[in-house]
């Protein structure tokens, strides 16, 4: 019998993806989604992606694994979602969550598989070495659709891997509901009262450009006094594990060197969303210096959206995207002088920070879960349907 869009009560997804307690920002995206399909009346379970060595103690809802560099593993899995009640399958795609060159084990478990696939992409490079281009294709061939976080991905798709614009859909970024607080109010409580905060959060790598920020800090402390600069979160696991703390260690040095102990804060631990939201709302500026011009998603930055912060960012794709119109400030790439500038003016202005925090925050209201896991759900409604009128036919 063909399945009605909106009616949900039946409807099984199975997500496959890295999940909590692995710190990793898709875990995060895709325990946050299952949630929000839940509450929109789709019954979740989900594969579990691990590294090669690494278990995980997961929630119930986590009914298979799947060890990266183990292709037998994802046979088998296709095979028991294959058996299971799944009406659906979603991948959720990063090329460094899945084994072999370029992860292209995940073309185990998709070719083998025989329900629907709808496949979520993290990242769309523009221009791929030709292995990591063969994956994306195979993936959106296998795939009844592949869904993007941005109009830019949007066109690459089109445009770079051939796939048609009926067989793609844009869906944002998910984000939670965050109160909008008085910022001085909000200080209070952390302790940060009378200071003009800056932050930064996320999983600590090179490409992040924290020491861009670092360097822009000494000309930010002369005009105000008073800044104070929060870097959030622990060093990215697959980097600690190649290069351990060397990057970390490096701002640390750059810190001292500049003098800049009373304007700098590390958290260096993986933080509760609790925690993150209480740092949004006491933040002014919001920055996201990251080095790579290709970023086709960022949760961090949509986060902040959602937290009505002004915000400074690097050009890269995503970041375009979401700061049109006045809802951010776009400074160049590894231009400390131009992140001094943006952040002077915007410091020198609370009426434009507020009017720019306000945009944004309007802006993500249609990105935050309830509206995400509503329009996902109604995608899985409408696969799970064509197949449904496929095998009656």
């Amino acid at each position: 019998m063909e399945r009605s869009v909106g009616h949900t009560d039946t409807l099984a997804v199975a997500i496959v993806s890295t999940y909590p307690p692995r710190a990793c920002g898709i875990a995060t995206f895709s325990r946050d989604l299952a949630a929000a399909l839940r509450a929109a009346g789709v019954r979740t379970r989900v594969v579990g992606m691990n590294e090669e060595a690494a278990g995980y103690t997961y929630e119930p809802e986590v009914a298979w694994q799947i060890h990266d560099n183990a292709p037998e593993e994802y046979r088998a899995v296709a095979d028991a979602l294959n058996h299971s009640d799944v009406d659906v399958v979603n991948l959720q795609h990063e090329f460094g969550i899945f084994g072999g060159e370029w992860g292209e084990y995940v073309l185990e478990l998709v070719e083998r598989l025989d329900r629907p696939l709808v496949t979520t992409l993290h990242t769309v490079l523009p221009n791929p070495p030709a292995r990591a281009r063969r994956i994306v294709r195979a993936l959106s061939r296998r795939s009844s659709c592949v869904v993007v976080m941005s109009p830019s991905a949007l066109s690459l798709m089109e445009e770079r891997y051939g796939v048609a614009r009926n067989r793609l859909r844009v869906i944002w970024h998910g984000v939670p509901e965050i109160e909008w607080v008085p910022r001085e109010r909000a200080k209070e409580r952390l302790g940060l009262g009378g200071r003009q905060v800056l932050s930064t959060f996320g999983l600590v790598n090179a490409g992040k450009g924290i020491e861009d920020v670092l360097d822009a800090l000494p000309s930010v402390a002369t005009a105000f006094p008073d800044v104070l600069y929060l870097i959030l979160g622990e060093t990215h696991p697959n980097v600690r594990r190649r290069e351990g703390e060397s990057y970390r260690n490096m701002l640390l040095d750059r810190v001292r060197t500049l003098g800049l102990g009373g304007h700098v804060r590390f958290e260096n631990r993986y933080m509760a969303d609790s925690e993150l939201i209480a740092y949004l709302q006491v933040t002014d500026i919001y920055l996201t210096p990251y080095h790579n011009p290709d970023q086709i998603v960022s949760g961090t930055l949509s986060w902040a959206l959602a937290a009505g912060c002004a915000i400074v960012s690097t050009p890269y794709r995503y970041a375009q995207d979401v700061l049109a119109d006045d809802r951010g400030v776009l400074v160049p790439f590894r231009s400390p002088s131009a992140i001094a500038s943006a952040v002077r003016n915007l410091l020198a202005s609370a009426e434009r920070r507020q009017s720019m925090g306000q945009r944004a925050y309007r802006f993500a209201r249609q990105m935050l879960w309830p509206s995400v896991g509503s329009r996902y759900a109604a995608l899985f409604e409408e696969v799970a349907g064509r197949r449904a009128v496929e095998m009656a036919g």
